[in-house]
């Protein structure tokens, strides 16, 4: 079995729905496109591997789908809390500027005035809308002090974030380093 580099956490198996074998899957993303399209999911119970999903659909904000092999509820519920990874390049395509939070994370950030902000380490939503976790780089002097692990919260909002340019790495964002 050949494992794909690009895998993404998407989420995890909260129990069984129905009687028929099908699972609730409770997604980490409102938006849930890549688990209703991607045929093939990767599970870590019992053991790490792929499965075909064969249908799925959203209900009451969790997505519910058959398996291949899974085959009544005392087998998706022997699944319970399996994780659920699918291939980045499985996810399905995007127009211009939207983004996947994973293709964000990585991606340097510099303001308009060329200064170097850091590094997305993350992204969360606080409801209104998303925001960019940048970490600070450390220098010399505060590798011993709270500063070290200093973050910036940028709301990733038209009104901050300028570009994004995933081919160079780079987040232009309208946003000084003393924020």
């Amino acid at each position: 079995m050949k494992v794909p580099e690009d895998l993404v956490l998407v989420g995890y198996i909260s129990g069984a729905y129905g009687l028929n074998g099908w699972v609730r899957v409770r997604p980490y993303s409102a938006d849930a496109d890549a688990l209703l399209t991607a045929k093939t999911w990767w599970l870590d119970k019992p053991e790490f591997h792929d499965v075909e999903m064969m249908q799925s659909k959203i209900h009451t904000g969790d997505v519910v789908a058959k398996l291949m092999g899974v085959a009544g509820r005392d087998a998706a519920e022997a699944l319970k809390g399996a994780t659920v990874q699918i291939p980045r390049s499985h996810f399905p395509a995007l127009s211009d500027n939207e983004f996947y939070w994973v293709d964000l994370i990585g991606l340097e950030v510099e303001n308009l005035q060329g200064e170097h902000l850091g590094q997305v380490s993350d992204m969360m939503d606080n409801g209104a809308h998303p925001i960019l976790r940048v970490a600070v780089p450390q220098s010399a002097e505060a590798a011993d002090s709270k500063a070290a692990s200093q973050e910036l919260l940028i709301p990733f909002v038209e009104q901050f974030v300028i570009t994004v340019d995933r081919t160079a790495k780079k987040i232009t964002v309208d946003w000084g380093l003393d924020y």
